[in-house]
């Protein structure tokens, strides 16, 4: 049966997670100060980086909540144990800054637009529905999904099964019937396929390495992919 509906992933597949991430908050140091733990600004961004890492990986996992994830990765930044009041007002600088700088990536408004009357879309995210629908929201394409299915919310994150069977379940469709793109190998290509799916990683880096995944590099790729066209290492049955 031919691919009725794409979900996909947000950040760092539609939205320039990585990008905005760095740019807000190296435009936040620069207000704020440099850390004394710290070298230089790139050392600081890359700690950042490794702790945003680690402590959503703590929330996904239950050992805390979105905003306790975002008050310890401060504390850890810092190096200083702050009331709560005080790490949220820190983290909330921070995110003016970081929201200013959100941008999709340039191919994802042409490709949805092309898609748009082929396929139904929705979005299965790792992350909280209240964040995701204001980060989708203000970038202008929030109302291009038909459902969205976060994590947090749902209480199983992928790669587990149970959380692309659920995004499929809000679209009434099939999991033979519905492909994902992310840009995680192994938590969404190959966990979608797992769970059933057509699952495709957007290797935008071109780190490559994995012959087992239909794989493209940009989502300029994605429409002949779902079409049935198997240069980029889809079945013959694809579509």
């Amino acid at each position: 049966m031919p691919i009725r509906a794409v979900l996909w992933d947000i950040d760092d597949t539609i939205f320039d997670y990585a990008n905005a991430d760095r740019v807000g908050m190296r435009r936040h140091l620069e207000r704020e100060g440099l850390p004394e733990a710290y070298a230089s600004v790139d050392v600081a961004l890359d700690a950042w980086k490794a702790l945003s890492v680690r402590h959503w990986t703590r929330m996904i996992a239950g050992e805390t909540d979105f905003r306790g994830q975002r008050r310890d990765r401060v504390r850890e930044f810092l190096s200083r144990d702050l009331e709560d009041a005080e790490a949220e007002a820190w983290f909330g600088r921070h995110a003016a800054h970081y929201e200013a700088a959100w941008a999709l990536f340039p191919d994802v408004l042409p490709v949805l637009d092309l898609l748009a009357h082929d396929y139904r879309h929705g979005i299965l995210s790792n992350a909280n529905t209240d964040h995701q629908h204001h980060k989708l929201t203000a970038l202008g394409v929030r109302d291009r999904f038909e459902s969205m299915v976060c994590a947090v919310e749902l209480g199983i994150s992928k790669p587990e099964a149970g959380a692309f069977h659920a995004a499929c379940e809000t679209l009434a469709l099939e999991p033979h019937e519905v492909a994902y793109v992310g840009n995680e190998p192994d938590v969404d290509a190959a966990g979608a396929v797992a769970a059933g799916l057509t699952g495709i990683w957007l290797d935008r880096r071109g780190r490559g390495g994995r012959p087992d995944l239909v794989t493209i590099t940009g989502l300029d790729q994605l429409p002949g992919l779902l079409a049935g066209d198997t240069r980029f290492g889809a079945p013959d049955t694809f579509g």
